[in-house]
C-alpha cells in the first residue's frame, strides 16, 4: 500500500522536475523476475532507477536508513520502505552473505531486483569491475539481467552532499542478457566470472565510463 501511494506520486513529479532522459526502457520485462544491473555513481541512482521504471524495483539499502528516530527517521524509514527498498546491514559479513538470499527471494516473487555489480559507488567516475553476487543471482534464479548506464548522478547529487541539484541525467537500458542453460557444464565460479565480466562490459558501452581493471574498495559509505 505505500509503495503504490508513494510510487503514485514521486516518479512523476520527479521526472517533471529533473526530466531525465531514458532510453531502451522497453528493454525491461512488465513482469517476471529481473535483474536490473547498473553502475553506480551517486547516492541518487537508487532513486532515479525507481522513478524512471514502470514497475517496482527493489534495492537493498543500508539498514540505518530504517531504524532512524522522531520525524526525520520515519520520514526517511517511509521513504525507503515506499520506493520498495528493504534494510541490510552492510558491515555485517553473515548479513551481507544473507542479503543474495533476500535478493533470491524477491526474484522468486517474480518481482525486479535492482544490483550495483561494482559494490559501492564510483569517486572517480570510472566503471569498476564488478563482483560476481549479480551472476550468481542469474544463475541461480534463471532470471535474464537489465544492464543499465547512468549518466549525470553524480552531478546530481554529489559524493559528500545531502542536496539534490537540476543536473541532466541520462539512463540507459541495455539488451536483457539471458544466461539460462549457457553456461550448463561449466565450472561455477568460471560462470559466475564470465557472467559477471560480460554484464560489466554492457554495462560500460551503456555508460561510456573508463574501465578502471580492478575492484572498487568501499572507502566511505555508499
Amino acid at each position: 500500500m505505500l509503495f503504490s501511494v508513494v510510487h503514485s506520486v514521486v516518479p512523476p513529479l520527479a521526472r517533471a522536475v529533473w526530466r531525465p532522459t531514458v532510453e531502451g526502457l522497453h528493454h525491461v520485462p512488465a513482469t517476471g523476475p529481473v535483474i536490473v544491473a547498473s553502475n553506480h555513481l551517486s547516492f541518487a541512482d537508487s532513486m532515479v532507477i525507481p522513478v524512471v521504471v514502470p514497475r517496482k524495483v527493489v534495492f537493498l539499502a543500508k539498514s540505518d536508513y530504517f531504524t532512524g528516530t522522531g520525524i526525520k527517521g520515519a520520514l526517511m524509514r517511509s521513504w525507503f520502505e515506499g520506493m520498495g527498498n528493504l534494510p541490510v546491514d552492510r558491515d555485517d559479513t553473515k548479513a551481507a552473505l544473507a542479503s543474495l538470499d533476500t535478493a533470491l527471494e524477491v526474484l522468486g516473487r517474480g518481482e525486479a531486483f535492482g544490483i550495483y555489480p561494482e559494490g559501492t559507488r564510483s569517486r572517480d567516475g570510472r566503471l569498476y569491475r564488478g563482483r560476481t553476487g549479480v551472476a550468481h543471482l542469474a544463475l541461480t534464479a534463471g532470471c535474464p539481467v537489465v544492464p543499465v548506464g547512468l549518466q549525470g548522478t553524480a552531478e546530481l547529487q554529489p559524493i559528500g552532499s545531502n542536496r539534490l541539484t537540476l543536473a541532466k541525467v541520462t539512463v540507459r537500458f541495455g539488451e536483457p542478457i539471458i544466461a539460462a542453460g549457457e553456461y550448463d557444464g561449466v565450472p561455477s565460479g568460471r560462470a559466475r566470472r564470465e557472467l559477471t565480466d560480460r554484464i560489466m562490459t554492457a554495462i560500460a558501452g551503456l555508460s561510456g565510463q573508463e574501465l578502471a581493471g580492478v575492484y572498487n574498495e568501499r572507502s566511505a559509505p555508499a
